[in-house]
């Protein structure tokens, strides 16, 4: 357990003597469903997983803002005396990798984003859905918790855990076109929860011009599966992703 602010964070450290890959979960995932990444990978890499903030085995807190995910990245690397890991985020995970790398370029080797794209649902007809989504789920939450699916918050607080990650997405195409180091995408073709019509898929298309502006920036795969089961169906695209990444460390564009 790691204690950060006025919680503590259940941190798994395999201590390989690899290359030290640190995973970031989607919003109310817990570091399980890294599983299959991890297993695809094998015993070569250093894997550090942990959960977020009332997720998983994680202590609740009175903060589970953006921010303190991204300094929850910081006590995480402190305590496993890591410096420069490769960041493999999926959803949620993959835009706090985003914004970490931007703030810490020296420090970051790569990102690995699973499924995330800059756009999302803003303004209030954006906040209203997602706050009626999560009305409507506040019975279904608690049985999903213990798959890894929900956090421990109440259905308002995930509301808004989702609201913000939406405005930030949003507002990260500045961030992404400034990265200054090497970035590989793995993005699925389903909806995510909440989602319809191809709403995911027509947001995906964000990246194509920003992938033209960013060299650094590239798309290591699309694959078949929705958003919610990317990590599950498809975990050998997102390693040979890392593996990929990892070959190339140290040659960006600055």
């Amino acid at each position: 357990m790691v204690p950060v602010d006025d919680t503590a964070l259940a941190v798994t450290d395999t201590r390989g003597s690899g290359r030290p890959v640190v995973y970031l979960n989607g919003a109310y995932a817990s570091q399980r469903h890294w599983r299959p990444v991890i297993a695809e990978l094998g015993g070569d890499w250093r894997h550090i997983s942990y959960d977020e903030r009332a997720r998983g085995r994680s202590k609740r807190s009175a903060d589970y803002s953006f921010e303190a995910c991204l300094r929850d990245v910081d006590a995480v690397l402190a305590a496993t005396g890591v410096d420069r890991p490769l960041l493999v985020g999926w959803s949620y995970g993959a835009i706090v990798a985003w914004h970490w790398a931007d703030r810490n370029p020296d420090r970051v080797l790569g990102v690995v984003s699973v499924d995330a794209a800059p756009c999302g649902l803003t303004g209030e007809d954006g906040r209203e859905r997602i706050r009626h989504l999560f009305r409507r789920m506040r019975l279904f939450l608690p049985l999903a918790r213990p798959l890894g699916l929900a956090a421990r918050m109440t259905a308002d607080e995930h509301a808004e855990v989702n609201i913000e990650l939406n405005e930030i997405a949003a507002a990260s195409v500045p961030v992404l076109e400034r990265l200054t180091c090497p970035v590989r995408f793995v993005m699925a073709t389903g909806d995510s929860l909440g989602t319809k019509g191809g709403e995911m898929e027509q947001g995906r298309t964000v990246l194509d011009p920003i992938l033209a502006r960013n060299p650094n920036l590239k798309v290591s795969a699309k694959v078949a599966s929705n958003h919610s089961k990317i990590l599950r169906k498809d975990s050998p695209a997102v390693a040979q992703a890392v593996r990929g990444l990892a070959a190339t460390c140290g040659h960006a564009v600055g």
